[in-house]
């Protein structure tokens, strides 16, 4: 029983996990570029969730509800400035101005809050739990693996489902014939971005309750979100939720064995997978 409970757990940190590799899974879908910085944009809306949190008095939820379209239109603004200009077939411009852009959020945050860790009050619902058998399941865990849930089912149904959608897919495909459709590639870069960050705000707030937080953790999270999204298959949002999950529970089997092992658990289950299926496990489009 002790290892279904150590799934159960892993299960339940996949979701986590899952939050911060959505919005990269989508921009990666629909632009082919792999962006540096997303962890540390994930940091900074935590440090802007706790910011409204203590400057309002709010409580985190609504803070998030505020936090989200700030985020979206850092992201669009971003998008639309930035990285509209490097997007390109060479992979290699985005990839410079992002791991810049990464640097300078870093020193950004050390400057406005230093390097103290820092936490987002989350009240009981911290140490709240319940039981389903022999089995407990902190509340907290389990409202990150529906809130993933909820983001995949809802980015694929914007995906496939609407008129936004089909210009994603459109301008993933091929920009340049969505344009003589009428179709603004930057635009729909533009939006993509700031979609993407909504779903980092919602993985910031997460992070923020669930653990201690400081301005250079952000890499850290970029890398269990690029695994997620390469263990699922590039571009693929339900393949992501999936990387997500096989991370979650190799940690925390790893950690059963040995607490040393966990971090190195993670990373060495995403290598196995990389031997076996060179595309993950679900690549869009079945490529």
């Amino acid at each position: 029983m002790i290892w279904v409970d150590t799934v159960v757990q892993g299960i339940l940190l996949g979701g986590l996990y899952a939050l911060f590799a959505a919005g990269l899974s989508l921009v990666f879908g629909i632009m082919r570029v792999v962006n540096l910085a997303h962890g540390d944009l994930i940091v900074m809306a935590a440090y802007l969730i706790l910011v409204l949190v203590t400057a309002l008095n709010l409580s985190p939820l609504i803070a998030l509800l505020l936090a989200a379209p700030l985020m979206f239109a850092v992201g669009w603004l971003l998008q639309q400035l930035v990285l509209n200009r490097t997007v390109g077939e060479d992979v290699l411009p985005p990839l410079l101005v992002t791991f810049g852009l990464s640097v300078v959020i870093q020193n950004a945050l050390l400057e406005g809050f230093n390097a103290d860790s820092r936490r987002i009050g989350a009240g009981s619902l911290e140490i709240a739990s319940f039981s389903v058998g022999p089995i407990t399941i902190g509340v907290m865990p389990a409202l990150t693996f529906a809130t993933a849930i909820l983001v995949t089912l809802a980015l694929q149904l914007i995906f496939y489902r609407t008129a936004l959608g089909r210009a994603f897919r459109a301008t993933s495909d091929d920009p340049d014939t969505a344009s003589l459709m009428g179709i603004r590639p930057g635009n729909i870069f533009a939006v993509a971005t700031g979609l993407g960050m909504v779903v980092a705000t919602i993985a910031a707030l997460y992070l923020g309750m669930r653990a201690n937080f400081d301005p250079t953790i952000g890499p850290a999270r970029l890398i269990y979100a690029f695994e997620a999204v390469i263990i699922g298959g590039m571009g693929s949002l339900w393949g992501t939720l999936i990387g997500g999950i096989v991370i979650g529970v190799a940690q925390t089997v790893g950690a059963a064995i040995d607490p040393e092992w966990q971090i190195l658990s993670g990373h060495l289950a995403f290598l196995v997978i990389l031997l076996v299926r060179p595309r993950g496990l679900f690549p869009a489009g079945g490529r």
